[in-house]
């Protein structure tokens, strides 16, 4: 039993591999509703047939290899033909367009004004009329741009050069040199420990963080 068990297991994983390599490198949010009920029918193929006796391992085998291939016709329906795209994944809705709210889609999407407002604020907005246009991507996402009197100021608008920057590395946490964070930059303990004699930090134990980075030089946080 337990040997069946197991090998049940290792096909079920196995075949979850498979699945999300045919999906493609997608984040969480953006599947969409068929790629969500892909795992869901996966998933309980899986949990039906690891536990249930009256289930062979061939047909767990033959189960999972079919529903893989079905995956794999449909996806292969969806790169060839266009007007498939909008019917099995679905496609963008303008909620807002030029700053007025398009209530249809809106409607159509079972999206209520509440709703959409909090989708804005978890983006930093906090009114409809900062919005030029929103669109509900297929995977539920809301993609904003904002109108050009609420875009943020940057450097280029004012003609200011920004001051370069570079990428950080933690080399002492708590106390304790990061060799591996020194080996990564090509340094060693003893350039590390010169640095922090320079800038007045003689005994490393005292120290809880300290981050290096080529543009910045050294960050250093003591223990309270």
């Amino acid at each position: 039993m337990a040997t069946t068990i197991t090998a049940k297991i290792i096909i079920g994983f196995i075949a979850l591999i498979i699945v999300m390599r045919v999906m493609g490198k997608k984040e969480l949010t953006q599947i969409t509703p068929v790629d969500f009920v892909y795992l869901l029918v996966l998933g309980g193929l899986l949990e039906n047939a690891v536990y249930n006796s009256t289930v062979t391992f061939w047909e767990v085998l033959y189960s999972l290899a079919l529903w893989s291939v079905l995956i794999y016709v449909l996806e292969l329906l969806v790169r060839h033909f266009e007007w498939l795209r909008p019917v099995l994944k679905g496609e963008p809705n303008i909620i807002i367009k030029d700053g007025i709210l398009n209530i249809k889609n809106l409607k159509k999407n079972k999206l209520e004004s509440e709703q959409l407002r909090s989708m804005l604020r978890l983006q930093g907005i906090f009114s409809i009329t900062e919005v030029k246009y929103a669109i509900l991507e297929p995977s539920g996402d809301l993609s904003v741009m904002r109108k050009e009197s609420d875009e943020a100021v940057t450097a280029e608008m004012m003609n200011i050069q920004p001051r370069e920057t570079s990428l950080t590395h933690l080399v002492i946490d708590e106390g304790a040199i990061q060799k591996r964070t020194l080996d990564m930059i090509d340094k060693d303990e003893e350039w590390l420990r010169s640095l922090l004699k320079e800038n007045g930090y003689d005994d490393i134990s005292n120290i809880y963080y300290a981050e290096w980075s080529e543009t910045d030089g050294l960050m250093v946080d003591n223990c309270d």
